[in-house]
């Protein structure tokens, strides 16, 4: 798993809403769960002061709902799973991206 991120940090920040929204699409997860996978998929190790914030965030917006559930051994933990509003704001967000991907190709000139 890499420590740093396959971007620049910046990047990740603007595309963090966004990656955990992509997180949650499978289910729901817990925040240690959404960190590795976002560890995974090249976001770099995610620190709890700046995943959580966007989890909070998020929730607030109507884009994640957040409740408890016993872990069985230990303590409850606090998971997340997307909703509609979640999963509308995805679609809306990745069709901007793609748009700004597409903005930044430059075509070769004559």
């Amino acid at each position: 798993m890499p420590e740093t991120a396959r971007w620049p940090a910046a990047w990740v920040r603007a595309a963090l809403d966004l990656a955990v929204l992509g997180s949650l699409v499978p289910g729901p997860r817990h925040g240690y769960a959404l960190a590795q996978e976002l560890q995974d998929r090249g976001f770099g190790r995610l620190r709890g002061g700046s995943l959580y914030p966007v989890l909070a965030r998020l929730e607030e917006a109507g884009h994640v709902a957040a409740g408890w559930v016993d872990a069985g051994s230990g303590p409850a933990r606090k998971d997340y799973r997307l909703t509609a509003e979640g999963r509308a704001h995805l679609a809306e967000g990745l069709a901007s991206w793609a748009d700004l991907g597409e903005a930044l190709r430059m075509e070769e000139g004559p």
